[in-house]
């Protein structure tokens, strides 16, 4: 299922590809297979794939790129959550894909849901990688530790900067970010637009904590997919990992292939 043999394969590329206000470090390993766009988390760049990449091997078109901000790509006026599925745009029209099997990590797997929802035209598949859960985590105390956090973070962030390790977003930015994102997962808002998803969906699931989570929040959060898989038969969960949020891509490499093999098979056109 890797492979169309209608299908000119397309050449090798990496470079900047220009939205908006900024431009976008994009890699495209070019040839004739499946092309797979891959969803970053939300201040983490496009290297976080390579395990996955290498489990799959040459047969697939891997493309990847850095977000706004984040890795090798420019800073914006504009880091909303709208402004990442245009770029998932601007990547794929640059790219000259008309179809591509989406995986997305964390924040990327919200974008990656809002996009099949979009797109189902576009969209081959989905796997999710510990994200896109619908669940009501933002309140005012959420809201309040989550810029407490980033206001400790803000001295050191930028000492990072130079490493690639952070985004050059001052510590609000990021905050606001995260913020959106928790009203973006409220399960009045996430949930719908799972419901509505068309294409074959498969979520990798991890265990335990992420980045600021305490206790069992994160199980918490996790549990609410069980609801939108009872009611979209689109939406399975593939495999639940022991690794933690933040070791999944790094651990349960293999896993996260699988899972896009078995959308991949699924693909009818």
């Amino acid at each position: 299922m890797t492979k169309n043999s209608d299908v000119p394969a397309a050449p090798k590329w990496s470079g900047m590809v220009p939205v908006d206000d900024t431009a976008l470090a994009v890699t495209d390993t070019g040839g004739a297979g499946i092309p797979a766009v891959y969803l970053n988390g939300q201040f983490a760049t496009q290297g976080y794939w390579r395990r996955v990449i290498a489990e799959l091997g040459t047969g697939w078109r891997h493309i990847t790129y850095d977000e706004r901000a984040r890795g090798r790509s420019k800073r914006s006026a504009d880091y909303s959550f709208e402004a990442a599925v245009r770029d998932v745009d601007a990547v794929l029209s640059a790219r000259g894909v008309d179809r591509a099997l989406l995986v997305g990590w964390s924040y990327g797997a919200v974008v990656a849901a809002h996009w099949a929802h979009r797109h189902p035209d576009r969209t081959i598949g989905a796997v999710m990688v510990d994200g896109a859960f619908p669940h009501d985590w933002l309140d005012e105390a959420m809201e309040q530790r989550i810029r407490k956090m980033f206001r400790r973070m803000g001295w050191f962030l930028p000492l990072l900067r130079p490493t690639g390790l952070t985004p050059r977003m001052t510590a609000e930015q990021q905050a606001d970010s995260n913020i959106e994102l928790g009203k973006l997962s409220r399960e009045r808002e996430l949930g719908p637009v799972l419901d509505a998803i068309t294409v074959p969906t498969r979520y990798v699931v991890a265990s335990g904590t992420s980045l600021g989570s305490r206790g069992d929040e994160q199980e918490r959060i996790r549990a609410g997919l069980d609801a939108v898989t009872v009611r979209n038969p689109n939406v399975r969960i593939h495999a639940k990992v022991t690794s933690n949020h933040g070791a999944l891509l790094r651990k349960d490499f293999p896993v996260i292939a699988a899972a896009v093999r078995e959308v991949a098979a699924l693909d009818q056109r």
